[in-house]
């Protein structure tokens, strides 16, 4: 398969920085992610102006943000959010809107150059095909965009003049570290995880946990949603598909490694027996950065590493038996079709009821399982066939907790 890697990076088609100043959409932006990026932005006035900002239900805190970066437009997803948010920002000059399609529409306009994807789960996957229509540049945090429909971003890019930047640590890691190689010479890519807060539990005790006990991190601060997708493994599921449809590399060669200290970022494993690590803080500055410099590197991104301080690098196997979410990575990437948009809608349905304590842990894999079985495969998915696909396991899902 052609990859979405092609169309951002190759050894002699490097994009260069421009004195031009690029102007950004933010979806997400009261996000981990979106507040990094404004964080980068603000470091680069020189570079870097922000248009437009979005946020789901955070309201406050996009108006906080907004009256620092001044965009020309903010979109609050909740219709009912609105009445507030143009109270305080219409007053200074910017325009105002609600609701997934203005999510959708602001991605379009003529005075955006590239738009940062730092919306959670499946609700990056339409504003990002219409970005990529719009032929824009993405930044993509939004790992579930290319989970739930990989084929259909890629086919879409072939037709675009859209260039996709990977924002996820590890996926930035082996971008950089493809960089100048040729990926025929690639024997495996190595996906480092941290193995979550539960890595040393046993399966016993994992069954019962708690949602405090799943949001206690060891290394990175991250928004609920993925702590508790780091917690199980899915996360590691989902970057080996991402992987998959960003690199063009064959599912086989695709492994999890786990890595506790979470200073290896990703690796590949070369046929001549190399392997090139990217390594750094556990930070997302310089993945944020280096995807808005479109695989160019910006001053002072992350603060620098401290080799010296290391007492030691380790690395295990992921173990399935506890953390099964991780096999279903290559299940949804033998079956292809709607099976990753399936598994990631009751994903979704899953972490949001263990999160509001109306299961326990331990049923979040079933949960995903059984909808795995009950609804429909569709082998070659249109868009609205992966819009039929997420809102039927939504609703299996739900009546399965």
């Amino acid at each position: 398969m052609r990859s979405t890697y092609s169309y951002l990076c190759t050894s002699n088609q490097l994009i260069s920085c421009v004195n031009a100043i690029k102007n950004i959409a933010v979806l997400g932006a009261t996000g981990s992610i979106g507040r990094q990026t404004l964080d980068i932005i603000s470091r680069n006035p020189e570079s870097y102006r922000v248009s437009v900002l979005t946020a789901g239900s955070r309201v406050d805190e996009l108006v906080a943000a907004a009256r620092v970066h001044r965009p020309r437009m903010a979109v609050i997803a909740r219709h009912e959010l609105l009445p507030r948010l143009r109270a305080a920002l219409e007053p200074l000059g910017i325009e105002c809107a609600s609701g997934d399609e203005a999510l959708a529409d602001c991605v379009d306009a003529d005075d955006i150059d590239t738009v940062v994807t730092a919306t959670v789960g499946y609700s990056g996957l339409l504003p990002t095909v219409r970005a990529i229509k719009a032929g824009k540049d993405i930044a993509l945090a939004n790992k579930e965009t290319l989970v739930v429909a990989g084929d259909l971003i890629n086919s879409l890019l072939a037709e675009s003049s859209s260039k996709i930047y990977p924002v996820d640590s590890e996926h930035s890691a082996i971008a950089q570290c493809l960089l100048g190689e040729d990926t025929a010479k690639v024997r495996r890519l190595l996906i480092t995880a941290s193995g979550g807060p539960f890595r040393t539990r046993s399966a016993a005790e994992m069954e019962n946990a708690t949602a405090a006990d799943a949001l206690k991190h060891p290394n990175w601060r991250m928004g609920a949603k993925i702590t508790v997708d780091s917690a199980t493994m899915m996360n590691k599921a989902f970057e080996i598909i991402e992987a998959h449809f960003l690199f063009g590399i064959a599912p086989e060669k695709i492994e999890a490694v786990v890595h506790p200290q979470s200073v290896v970022h990703s690796m590949v494993e070369f046929t001549d027996g190399a392997i090139k690590a990217q390594l750094g803080i556990p930070d997302m500055h310089l993945p944020i950065a280096y995807a808005l410099g479109a695989h160019t590197r910006l001053e002072n991104a992350s603060a620098p590493l401290s080799l010296q301080s290391l007492n030691g690098l380790t690395f295990e196997a992921p173990d399935a038996g506890r953390f099964p979410c991780i096999s279903l990575a290559h299940t949804a990437l033998e079956r292809r079709g709607n099976t990753a948009c399936v598994i990631n809608a009751a994903n979704e349905i899953a972490v949001e009821a263990f999160l509001s304590g109306r299961i326990p842990f331990g049923r979040i894999y079933p949960i995903i399982a059984s909808t795995l079985e009950k609804i429909p495969f569709v082998a070659s998915p249109t868009l609205d066939d992966y819009i039929a696909s997420n809102t039927e396991a939504r609703a299996y899902a739900t009546s399965n907790l």
